[in-house]
């Protein structure tokens, strides 16, 4: 079952709504029109879920949580990321309570110089369970103080704060900033695990609620452990269907549809209890009935390691995946067409040099309703690289990812690169160290100014910026301005100083151990830290009948 994307739409109501007001005034006496243009306004709240990081005891897990500064943004508000909260089961263990003692009270019939002692029983009963009931709700204030205590909680914009926790216990996070907080604000998930299934460097941008996700991707084969993490920040349970594409179209599910997701929870679905289908290149389709979720798929392999696979972008005609590592043996792109409508795209490599047609791979048929992959190789031979997807004839939206591997043999890893949205006027992105980070900017269709700015690290240092041009059809790898006396890990914000001209942008942390070359990637779509809010006009004639 497919539906519309509502996720472009929603998020501009909600954040017009939380964001601006309408002004109204007399309508002017000659009757022409006299509304403004709409104002841009920074976001007055923002949210984030992040998805429980590993069930591995040998996972270590980093929260990086940054803020850049935005003009006409109050000075005032917080944000803080924190565990997401459980019912407690206190109301359930004093009912017992109560139970247990109701039926401890004496049925002997008491004579006359019993009866002291039977109330004397009865008092110390009624003492016990005020004991037993005190116990409960000093422990039900223990309880809800640890599960207030915040994961993390900024200090300032403009600095980033880090966090970690350890072990396979890692909980999910719900994430909320307001005022000066919340317009641009982005939190970083980086986990290393060293051994056992999936290994490797794991990371993932927490990422706001939405009611659409869609993944390329995916896959059930026998080698791989794939897990879909929804989580649901709302008070109110919610209700989501997960559907399976692969290469002949819609795969039968066992319990995809009406999955329930209960208040402030996360609910792992491993996808192969899904289908008992084998198949190496599925997409996933996550619909939310009702409410809201947060969605990323952890993708756990064998042998080649493990990563998360953020959404891709909204279908499209035209796709950009960014930052290809330059190093990387093997890139398999997978893409797939909700609908009916056949996709046909032309697929190019944006390189340091220009557009370049991939040998015996320059267009791609994509069946409609049907999943479609193929393998570039080593695709990128020792370049910055991004694939460029767009229709040779007609459009019909698509949606699509990358799988990037590193490494030979034995000492392989793998991430994911989905397709992603144009870096627009701000984005950014947080956890980088000072050797271990490459920035990815792609200009596919004319020339660009883009300003990126490094950050103070968590520990320390002195912010600096640079501007770079990126030419048109051309992927730049670009040295970045580390901050003067860094301490800590340090965020990049990336700004398109050319209006008009799409910008596409990827960050990659690596992390080699025991000679494996880990890696992910993250992309930077726009970070939607403004809104534009109309203004409006008192108009008496919508009061006239």
């Amino acid at each position: 079952m497919n539906r519309t994307t509502l996720s472009l739409i929603a998020g501009t109501v909600a954040l017009a709504a939380i964001t601006g007001f309408a002004s109204l005034s007399e309508p002017d006496a000659s009757g022409t029109d006299t509304a403004e243009a709409a104002a841009v306004l920074p976001v007055e709240r923002s949210g984030l879920l992040c998805p429980a990081p590993s069930a591995s005891d040998l996972a270590e897990t980093t929260y990086t949580s940054f803020t850049p500064v935005t003009k006409g943004a109050g000075s005032d508000g917080s944000a803080q990321l924190q565990a997401a909260p459980r019912e407690s089961t206190d109301t359930a263990a004093t009912e017992d309570d109560e139970k247990t003692s109701e039926d401890g009270k004496t049925t002997d019939t008491p004579d006359a110089e019993g009866s002291d002692t039977d109330k004397a029983d009865t008092d110390k009963a009624d003492t016990d369970k005020a004991d037993t009931d005190k116990a409960d709700t000093d422990k039900a204030d223990d309880d809800k103080k640890t599960a207030a205590k915040p994961v993390l909680a900024p200090k300032a914009p403009g600095t980033p704060v880090t966090g970690e926790t350890s072990g396979a216990d890692g909980p999910a996070l719900v994430g909320t900033a307001e005022g000066g907080f919340a317009p641009g604000w982005t939190v970083q998930q980086t986990t290393q695990v060293t051994a056992g299934n999936g290994r490797g460097l794991l990371g993932v941008t927490c990422t706001a609620p939405d009611t659409e996700f869609w993944f390329p991707g995916v896959s059930t084969a026998a080698d791989r452990t794939d897990y879909v993490h929804l989580t649901n920040p709302d008070d109110s349970a919610a209700v989501a269907d997960i559907e399976l594409y692969g290469k002949d179209g819609a795969v039968a599910t066992t319990v995809g549809e009406g999955l329930t997701i209960p208040a402030h929870s996360t609910e792992p679905i491993l996808l192969s209890t899904l289908t008992g289908e084998k198949q190496d290149d599925l997409t996933v389709h996550v619909n939310v009935r009702s409410g809201r979720v947060g969605a990323a798929v952890q993708a756990l392999d064998d042998k080649l390691g493990g990563d998360w696979l953020a959404a891709s972008t909204d279908p499209a005609g035209t796709l950009v995946v960014p930052g290809i590592p330059k190093d990387a043996t093997a890139v398999r792109l997978v893409v797939f067409a909700p609908g009916d409508t056949d996709a046909d795209l032309k697929v190019q490599l944006a390189a340091p040099t220009g557009l370049i047609t991939p040998a015996g791979q320059e267009t791609l048929h994509v069946k409609g309703g049907m999943t479609t992959a193929v393998d570039l190789g080593d695709v990128t031979r020792g370049e910055a690289g991004s694939l460029v997807l767009t229709p040779t004839d007609g459009s019909a939206p698509v949606v699509a990812a990358v799988r990037v591997v590193r490494g030979k043999g034995d000492k392989q890893e793998s991430a994911f690169i989905p397709a992603t949205a144009q870096v627009g006027a701000r984005a950014s992105v947080a956890g980088n160290g000072a050797k271990d980070t490459t920035l990815s900017l792609t200009a596919p269709t004319g020339t660009a100014k883009v300003k990126v700015t490094a950050s103070a690290g968590t520990g320390g240092g002195t912010a600096a910026s640079q501007t770079y041009t990126i030419k048109q059809g051309t992927t730049q790898d670009v040295r970045l301005p580390v901050p003067a006396g860094l301490k800590g890990t340090y965020a990049l914000t990336v700004e398109n100083l050319t209006a008009g001209t799409p910008v596409y942008a990827s960050r990659t942390l690596t992390a080699t151990d025991g000679g494996i070359p880990g890696f992910t990637v993250q992309t930077l779509p726009d970070d939607r830290g403004t809104v534009a809010v109309p203004e409006a006009d008192e108009d008496l004639r919508v009061l006239q009948k």
